[in-house]
């Protein structure tokens, strides 16, 4: 066993998430704050809690929109018919675009109805233009939720109204954000535009974020009786793009306060730095009859961590192989692990590569190395 000890003054890794200890409280019920670049939880409360999504969940509905624009079952300039059900839905329910039963409308602006101004009504009209009702596209909707990897969302209907049996949690729809920006960056920018006008009525994005915390460009946010004020949000400042969930806030002053406070809070407290590349050599390994004595250890991915300022030097990463390493060896093999501990977190293990091929020892090589073995007791 070599062990290779190396104290450098970092924290959290891309592709190791460790959850850090949060230094600030939140008002709010349910919460998460995630570094989207390497998946690192900067906070969260009750973040696996079941909650009512109110019109957070349109985001699914918009990923089911976006997938099909993506699979060219449907194309921004296609004109949806408006049914009876979808006018009704936004005339009796919640926030709506205005649009009227019976016309047609494109679909680039039941995006923006949905996505600007939450509109329940442009919510079914898109749902019924994708997959015939409501009911079908809804279903759809759970199957590609669970393929997403959304373990704990359940959904009832297109737009969010509340349902017993409809219901999310901060992690899943912080899962789904990712997935909306990773999956579909061609259509994210619809969730920063600040206001949207249809049928002469000009409507705001009610984000609290936008155009007050620098580098916020969307998601949702949502309110009924039930979820109380919710928020999805997300910023990207200096390269680095961080995403926040919150829900059950009593207020909109409440929303905008906390959302702003929490995002602005993830970005002064913690930074990301870059330590390994792929490939990079770590360390090195002995190697037991081999051509060579040792091998280079090499990463297998690029290492980024997520810092907290203030704990700049609590890192340590350890260099860990059962050896020497039996020859042959091949580049690419998988023969160490690099060790990351941090104080109060549980260890975790990354993958060091062989960087190179080491050949076995022709006979005569390895009869003088197993003579030398058997007289010295050294490999």
């Amino acid at each position: 066993m070599k062990r290779l000890t190396l104290l450098l003054a970092l924290l959290l890794t891309v592709f190791i998430v460790f959850p850090a200890r949060a230094q600030i409280d939140t008002i709010a019920k349910q919460a998460i704050i995630v570094d989207a670049d390497t998946g690192a939880i900067l906070l969260e409360k009750a973040a696996n809690d079941k909650m009512p999504t109110s019109s957070m969940s349109k985001v699914m509905t918009m990923y089911m929109v976006f997938e099909a624009l993506k699979q060219e079952h449907l194309k921004l300039a296609d004109s949806l018919l408006v049914s009876e059900k979808a006018w009704k839905t936004g005339m009796t329910e919640g926030s709506r675009m205005f649009i009227q039963v019976g016309t047609n409308v494109k679909v680039e602006d039941l995006i923006r109805g949905v996505i600007v101004q939450s509109g329940n009504d442009a919510s079914v009209a898109l749902a019924e233009g994708v997959a015939g009702t409501e009911q079908a596209f809804v279903d759809a909707m759970n199957v590609r939720a669970k393929e997403l990897g959304l373990a704990n969302s359940h959904f009832m209907n297109a737009d969010g109204m509340p349902d017993p049996e409809h219901y999310s949690t901060a992690r899943d729809l912080a899962v789904l954000a990712f997935r909306i920006m990773k999956d579909f960056p061609e259509y994210y920018h619809y969730f920063g535009e600040k206001d949207f006008t249809y049928n002469k009525i000009k409507q705001a994005n009610r984000d609290p974020l936008l155009g007050r915390v620098p580098g916020a460009d969307g998601l949702k946010t949502g309110h009924t009786e039930a979820a109380g004020y919710g928020l999805i949000g997300s910023a990207k400042r200096d390269g680095r793009r961080l995403i926040l969930v919150m829900n059950g806030l009593a207020s909109e002053k409440d929303r905008q306060e906390e959302g702003i406070k929490l995002m602005e809070w993830a970005f002064r407290n913690f930074e990301n730095k870059k330590i390994l590349s792929k490939g990079e050599t770590v360390d090195s390994a002995k190697v037991w009859l081999g051509r060579e004595a040792q091998v280079p250890l090499v990463a297998a991915t690029d290492l980024t961590v997520v810092l907290p300022r203030a704990k700049r030097s609590d890192l340590k990463l350890t260099v860990k192989y059962n050896g020497p390493v039996k020859a042959p060896v091949s580049a690419g093999d998988k023969i160490a692990k690099l060790l990351v501990e941090v104080p109060d977190q549980k260890p975790v293990e990354v993958e060091l590569l062989a960087g190179a091929d080491n050949p076995r020892k022709g006979m005569f090589g390895r009869v003088k190395d197993r003579l030398g073995y058997l007289l010295t007791g050294a490999p």
